[in-house]
């Protein structure tokens, strides 16, 4: 699976495709079996490139202006997300620390042997899918809790209203998401609603 990705490497405006860093990566990318489908420089025109090209993992090859680079790929990234490995000689702990809080998957420091090609974006890939699920998981578990909290609220317009327990006012919410084939928390909301524009 992980050898169909369609790759982008990312390089600084200033260095040519033939730099000798995007070619040892582009041989090491080639050597492993991967789909190099554009090399590109990091500037104002990379978001709408990525946005054409749709690759499947973005690699960003910064000698020393690792946050330059990284700018770019996060504004091109923002809307759709990707897994992103940063091969760099930035050493620093700062830049380091700014680009996994951007959202880089691997962070490789003076690592562009050919043969550690594979296994990084492996790596990097099986971190990034991880992380999307969290972040999903997590989204799932807002988006829950803020149900319950409309139909509690929801319950409570019903037991203040009606002079019903709890029990009662549930059993309510449900007979009206049932008789309307709607969910749960869409009556609640509804029942809110209601209730706020008739103060």
């Amino acid at each position: 699976m992980s050898r169909h990705l369609r790759i982008v490497l990312v390089h600084p405006p200033r260095e040519s495709d033939a730099s000798l860093r995007a070619a040892a990566l582009q041989a090491g990318l080639a050597e492993a079996g991967y789909q190099l489908v554009a090399s590109l420089p990091a500037d104002i025109h990379l978001p709408e490139r990525i946005a054409q090209l749709q690759p499947d993992m973005i690699i960003a090859d910064a000698e020393s202006d690792a946050r330059d680079v990284l700018e770019h790929i996060v504004v091109a990234t923002r809307d759709e997300r990707r897994p992103i490995v940063m091969f760099t000689e930035d050493d620093k702990t700062s830049s380091m620390e700014a680009a996994l809080e951007a959202g880089v998957s691997a962070y490789i420091v003076a690592g562009l042997q050919p043969e550690r090609i594979k296994p990084v974006l492996n790596v990097a890939l099986a971190r990034f899918r991880k992380e999307q699920k969290l972040l999903h998981e997590l989204a799932d578990t807002k988006h829950k809790l803020a149900e319950r909290k409309v139909i509690d609220r929801a319950k409570g317009v019903l037991m203040a209203r009606h002079g019903i327990s709890e029990d009662q006012a549930y059993q309510r919410l449900r007979t009206m998401a049932m008789n309307k084939n709607l969910k749960l928390a869409e009556v609640a909301q509804r029942l809110l609603d209601v209730e706020d524009l008739l103060g």
